[in-house]
């Protein structure tokens, strides 16, 4: 794996992430998604993507048999872990411990979660905020 890309060079590598993600989708379904969206969120990566489903799977939907879409997607998942787990782990120089793919049928809507291994083994990172000292509310 490619060492890990500067923060700054962070936004493009994501949509690097989101490109290839539709790619490997119109390459093996024939019909890619419409729109992607991917995030890093400490060791986590989300892809959303929008759109999507082939005919035959809208046409399956629509008679109230999305849990056979639903299936077929898991088992592609299972089919092409390693190619996308490749995808991520090629451009942010990370090795995937996870990958999880879940698909909603009404918006059409999939999600491609991705847990990498930590970046540096024994850092524990984090978030502090002060808050004033009164007696308000405390906001959700």
């Amino acid at each position: 794996m490619a060492d890990a890309k500067p923060p700054g060079a962070l936004g493009e590598t994501l949509a690097e992430i989101s490109n290839a993600l539709v790619g490997l989708h119109k390459r093996y379904y024939g019909k890619g998604p419409v729109r992607a969206k991917t995030f890093l969120v400490d060791s986590t990566v989300l892809c959303l993507l929008e759109g999507g489903f082939t005919i035959v799977e809208r046409t399956l939907i629509e008679i109230g048999r999305d849990q056979i879409v639903r299936e077929l997607r898991h088992n592609f998942q299972l089919a092409m872990q390693d190619q996308y787990t490749e995808v991520v782990e090629s451009r942010l120089g990370r090795r995937v411990v996870a990958y999880m793919s879940q698909v909603h049928t009404d918006p059409d809507i999939a999600v491609e979660v991705f847990m990498l291994e930590p970046a540096e083994r024994g850092i524990v990172a984090e978030y502090a905020q002060e808050f004033p000292d009164d007696d308000g509310p405390i906001a959700a």
